[in-house]
C-alpha cells in the first residue's frame, strides 16, 4: 500500500472539466485499489478544509487572490501540506500543480510524477516554459494523456515519458430500458463549454448543409459558456432555430442518457488536448465526426470508430454526418466498435497503469538516493 498526494488545481463539485473529474475517478479509483490517497486542492466557499469521500481525503487550501503572491503562499502551504501527510509519491495532475511537487522532492526528498493534462501543455508562455523543464527533468516519472501531447512535452525536455490517457466511469453507460433512443428522427448531439477553441460555429453552420437533404436532422449543444449567444445569433440568422437546441449546463450525472439517445457525436473543436467526452460517446456506442487535432486522433480512428475532418471546414464535417447518418450498417458497425473499445479506457484498467507509474518512481528514486550515497562515501 502507498500513501499518494495528488495535487489539483480545482476539483468537484463546483469544477467539473475533465481534469477534475478525471481526477476525482482515479482518486477514488486508486482508493479501492487499497492505498491511503490524499487529494490537495484550492478552497471553495462553503466546503471544509478536510473532508472525505469514496474513501480517499480532500484537504482544500485557500489561495489568496493576489497576483504571484497569493500563488507563491497557495504553493508554500501546499508543500506544508505535503510535509504533514508525508506520502511516498505527491502526483502533480498538470506541469502548474507541480512547482510543489518539485520543491518536496528537493527539501523533503519525495519522489513525484507529473501528468500533463491539456493547456498547461499546449498554451505556456516562454518564462513558464523554462520553469517547466526543471520541473520534468527532475521528475522521478513524467505521463502524457496522448502521443500528441507526449511529443510537445519532448520539445520541453528530452526525457523518457509514458502515455497514459484518462479513464472512463463505464458502469455510468448500461443502458437500461426506457433510456434508449426513440422515433426515426436523426440526432447529433456536441458535450462540451460553448467556448470559440471547441469550434461549435463550424459545427452550425454545417448543420445549415445537413438540414437541406434531412430536415429531420436536430443538434444538441449541451453545455454552456462566453459563446452561447453569439452562437444562438448564428442559429437565427440561418434559420436553424427548429432544429438545433441549446441545453444549457447539465448535472454530469445525465450526460450518460442524453448520448444514449442521439445517433452521432460531434467535436469540432480547433484544439483538444485529449477530449474525454470522445470516450463518453463511445461508451455510449455513439460513432464520433471530430477535428484532427491535438490528441484526438489517439481515439478516434479513421473509419474504425468515427471519422476525422480538418479543423474550420463545415462541409467537411456535414459530408461526414451526412453519411453517417443515411448509412445505419456503418452507424451499427462503429457502435460495437466503439463499446468494445471503450472498455480499454475502464478507470480501473487506467489507475492500475497509474500505480505501476508510481511503484517504478519510487524505485528510480530509491536508486538515485543509494547511487548518491555511495558517492559521498
Amino acid at each position: 500500500m502507498m500513501k499518494i498526494a495528488i495535487l489539483v488545481g480545482l476539483f468537484p463539485p463546483k469544477w467539473l472539466a475533465g481534469t477534475e473529474i478525471a481526477t476525482y475517478h482515479l482518486a477514488e479509483h486508486l482508493t479501492q485499489r487499497g492505498h491511503e490517497v490524499h487529494v490537495i486542492t484550492s478552497q471553495d466557499e462553503g466546503l471544509p478544509e478536510l473532508s472525505k469521500e469514496k474513501g480517499f481525503y480532500i484537504h482544500r487550501i485557500a489561495w489568496p487572490k493576489i497576483r504571484i503572491v497569493g500563488a507563491i503562499t497557495f504553493w508554500t502551504k501546499i508543500c506544508l501540506k505535503i510535509q504533514k501527510i508525508k506520502p511516498d509519491i505527491v502526483h502533480a495532475q498538470s506541469l502548474p500543480t507541480s512547482i510543489p511537487a518539485w520543491a518536496s522532492k528537493k527539501h523533503l526528498k519525495i519522489p513525484y510524477v507529473v501528468w500533463g493534462q491539456g493547456s498547461d501543455i499546449y498554451l505556456p508562455g516562454s518564462f513558464i516554459r523554462m520553469a517547466y523543464k526543471t520541473i520534468l527533468k527532475n521528475a522521478d516519472a513524467v505521463l502524457a494523456l496522448t502521443e500528441d501531447m507526449k511529443q510537445r512535452m519532448l520539445e520541453i525536455s528530452n526525457r523518457d515519458i509514458s502515455v497514459v490517457p484518462n479513464g472512463i466511469g463505464l458502469e455510468q453507460f448500461n443502458i437500461k430500458s426506457g433510456e434508449k433512443k426513440k422515433g426515426n428522427s436523426k440526432t447529433i448531439i456536441f458535450v462540451g463549454r460553448l467556448h470559440p477553441v471547441k469550434g461549435v460555429s463550424y459545427l452550425i453552420e454545417a448543420m445549415a448543409i445537413v438540414h437541406r437533404g434531412m430536415a429531420d436532422a436536430k443538434l444538441i449543444l449541451v453545455g454552456d459558456g462566453t459563446e452561447r449567444s453569439r452562437l444562438e445569433k448564428l442559429v437565427e440568422k440561418l434559420d436553424l432555430n427548429g432544429c438545433i437546441q441549446f441545453t444549457g449546463q447539465v448535472q454530469q450525472e445525465r450526460i450518460p442518457t442524453m448520448l444514449q439517445q442521439a445517433d452521432l457525436f460531434a467535436l469540432p473543436s480547433l484544439s483538444e488536448s485529449f477530449g474525454i467526452v470522445n470516450l463518453e460517446a463511445m461508451a455510449a456506442g455513439l460513432p464520433i465526426v471530430a477535428t484532427n487535432v491535438g490528441g484526438i486522433p489517439d481515439i478516434v480512428v479513421e473509419g474504425v470508430n468515427g471519422y476525422l475532418v480538418n479543423a474550420k471546414r463545415p462541409s467537411e464535417i456535414a459530408d461526414r454526418i451526412i453519411m453517417l447518418l443515411w448509412n445505419d450498417k456503418i452507424r451499427e458497425e462503429i457502435s460495437v466498435n466503439n463499446m468494445e473499445k471503450a472498455k480499454l479506457y475502464a478507470w480501473d484498467i487506467v489507475a492500475g497503469k497509474v500505480e505501476k507509474e508510481y511503484q517504478m518512481a519510487i524505485r528510480r528514486s530509491m536508486d538515485i538516493e543509494i547511487t548518491n550515497l555511495r558517492r559521498m562515501h
